[in-house]
């Protein structure tokens, strides 16, 4: 092998290791985000309930018609759960990821209507969308499906 194969085929290795961070990442923090929601964080959650999660999503949507914010918390925990499972999983990764990247995206856009643009910025919720983009984006290489 020669030299340029083999940091050739480092960087593949760190390339896999990356997508692999960012999968995990994000798919973590959906579902540490829906188990917080049902109280699994105990005293170290920020909702623990689903009514105080409904609430929040009511003042996030604050721009939306009332009768449809038990709907929209519902929505965002079923995709986050869907979602996080799927990334953790690695099933179908370009469309989880781009769908990630809209949800998360979406919700930034709603935070920043209703709280300014310094909220979704501080959750770090556009690099989380943007780290989900990648993935969508990322084309695989032989090594990977040789493996």
């Amino acid at each position: 092998m020669t030299t340029s194969t083999i940091q050739s085929n480092r960087t593949i290795r760190l390339e896999r290791l990356a997508i692999l961070y960012a999968r995990i990442a994000v798919g973590t923090a959906f579902l540490s985000a829906v188990a917080d929601r049902f109280g699994l964080w105990g005293s170290h959650g920020g909702w623990g309930n689903f009514a105080n999660f409904t609430r929040y999503t009511a003042q996030v949507n604050s721009f939306m018609p009332a009768s449809t914010i038990p709907y929209l918390a519902w929505i965002a925990t079923i995709a986050e759960t869907l979602l996080g499972i799927a990334l953790l999983i690695g099933i179908w990764p370009r469309y989880v990821a781009l769908a990630s990247a809209l949800l998360l995206a979406g919700f930034g856009t709603a935070m920043a209507i209703s709280f300014g643009i310094k909220s979704p910025l501080d959750y770090s919720v556009f690099s989380a969308s943007a780290a989900a983009l990648l993935l969508a984006l990322h084309q695989p290489h032989k090594l990977d499906s040789a493996s």
